[in-house]
């Protein structure tokens, strides 16, 4: 596995499979940032514009699935996720 990027491009909604894919390789930095946010019980409107670059104002519903399922996967990174990257990270 490569350094993932500190400010990838995010996708509408966050994948939701039962195994590692690259792009959660490259999005570790951008769950580990949601996960503090909600560690700090940060406002979601306030982290969906500063860690997922997208509008709650203008984009409401596309900001709150990008949250919501990114949050969600971050959740299941820490949880799950972390032993597919001891293992090699994401099968190609």
């Amino acid at each position: 596995m490569q350094t993932p990027p500190l400010d990838p491009d995010v996708a509408d909604s966050a994948p939701n499979d039962p195994a590692l894919t690259a792009y959660d390789e490259q999005h570790l930095v951008t769950y580990w940032r949601l996960l503090d946010a909600a560690a700090a019980s940060a406002d979601w409107k306030e982290v969906v514009r500063i860690v997922l670059r997208i509008d709650p104002d203008r984009e409401p519903a596309r900001a709150r699935t990008a949250f919501d399922t990114h949050l969600a996967r971050a959740n299941w990174m820490a949880d799950h996720g972390y032993r597919h990257l001891l293992r090699g990270g994401a099968t190609k």
